[in-house]
């Protein structure tokens, strides 16, 4: 058995949420504990949390490699002097 002591002000909303729902304080306090627990466990690694992003914005270029792309600039700039 566990035993928490919660400010006065914790307790306050604990008390009225307790009257709202007609569930007893300990039972929120057990499926708020869950939620977390779940929470936590269910914790992402950093692939999963950027995968929607991957690919997302492209650089801004035509493909290919870099390179080449500068050294065409480059050409092409002296090209036109």
């Amino acid at each position: 058995m566990t035993s928490v002591r919660l400010p006065s002000d914790i307790e306050e909303k604990l008390q009225m949420l307790s009257i709202a729902r007609h569930k007893s304080k300990s039972d929120i306090i057990k499926e708020a504990l869950e939620l977390l627990l779940r929470t936590e466990t269910a914790e992402k690694d950093s692939y999963e949390i950027g995968k929607d992003l991957f690919g997302r914005f492209g650089s801004g270029g035509t493909g290919g490699d870099y390179k080449s792309r500068v050294k065409a600039k480059i050409r092409a700039k002296h090209n036109s002097d």
